[in-house]
């Protein structure tokens, strides 16, 4: 009796343990994602992408090709499910003496897939009073919504916002506004509201085809099509260079194997074509950094260019000074 006695208590004691360890294992699903940004060295400056949120465009958008060509080079490299999940990625420069932002994202302008950049713009160690300078790549609505919080206030307090003259005449002119098909006011509308507070306060800037906003510290180029100031913004440090050329490029499965595909957000379609041609062109001979405003977060990475085609060769994650000397493992 004894002897049973002990075996059972023996048992129950195995199983108390058992189902302790069993529940002390079961950990809660924590059902968010890392913070949005990532880190760069480039001479001197600290870049630092930002990930605002991202939306699904479909196919059918991307014109220059049939859709079943197209779809064939997705199913390459995405998944279509219901559409081509497309990033909104703006990017901070600190050259050690001032605080630079290229774009702003969609902020509240799509609902809930955007609208991260300042909680991640937090979490990476900044805060939106300390930019001082936004140079906007174009005022499509997810550059440009950033601006403003959903009260239309402005959510860089100190920041001085930089676009190209031809831009600012297309989308910020009210005849302009009155002379767009209906289906396109929404979109003039959402660009006037956005900036409108900084241009209140005396904060919005425009500048000439090629002049820089920032002299002496970076080169801005006209790359019409996509819209008609469309801008791209170089900085060089210590010999590097990183190019920000906003939404020269939509999807890296189809337009950089044909860079002749366009989409359906191109205002002048064939001009659109050429400056991307160009611009690829040029950052695959210098192998300069690039960044781009829809490709996959951090949107960062090289150009290579491979017969009268292009690669995208996106940044490896890595630290973010690579140590000097490291050995090679052969």
């Amino acid at each position: 009796m004894k002897h049973s006695l002990v075996c059972t208590l023996r048992v129950l004691s195995l199983a108390f343990v058992l189902t302790s360890v069993g529940a002390q294992a079961q950990a809660p699903i924590q059902g968010t994602q890392v913070p949005g940004f990532y880190r760069l060295a480039v001479g001197d400056y600290e870049v630092t992408a930002l990930f605002d949120g991202y939306n699904d465009l479909s196919p059918k958008l991307l014109q220059g090709m049939s859709q079943s060509q197209i779809r064939a080079l997705l199913a390459r490299r995405s998944i279509e499910s219901p559409g081509v999940q497309t990033a909104f990625n703006a990017f901070l420069i600190n050259t050690g003496k001032q605080l630079i932002l290229v774009d702003t994202g969609a902020g509240q302008c799509i609902g809930a897939t955007a609208g991260q950049l300042p909680a991640n713009m937090l979490a990476a160690g900044y805060k939106p009073e300390q930019v001082d300078a936004i140079l906007i790549t174009h005022l499509h609505l997810d550059h440009v919504c950033g601006l403003v919080d959903n009260q239309q206030q402005p959510v860089f307090a100190n920041a001085t916002v930089y676009a190209a003259q031809a831009e600012a005449d297309f989308w910020l002119d009210p005849q302009a506004l009155a002379k767009a098909p209906e289906a396109a006011k929404g979109f003039f509308k959402i660009a006037q509201n956005s900036t409108a507070p900084y241009i209140a306060a005396g904060r919005f800037k425009t500048f000439a085809p090629d002049q820089s906003p920032l002299p002496g510290t970076v080169e801005a180029k006209l790359a019409a099509g996509h819209t008609p100031g469309s801008t791209t913004y170089r900085f060089t440090s210590q010999g590097q260079s990183i190019l920000f050329m906003g939404d020269l490029v939509h999807n890296l499965a189809v337009q950089f194997p044909h860079p002749e595909v366009s989409i359906g957000f191109d205002v002048d379609h064939t001009q659109a074509i050429k400056s991307r041609d160009q611009v690829f062109s040029a950052a695959a001979k210098s192998k300069t950094w690039v960044t781009a405003a829809h490709l996959p977060f951090p949107g960062i990475g090289h150009i290579s260019a491979v017969g009268k085609q292009f690669e995208w060769v996106p940044v490896e994650y890595g630290p973010y000074k690579r140590a000097a000397n490291v050995p090679l493992i052969e």
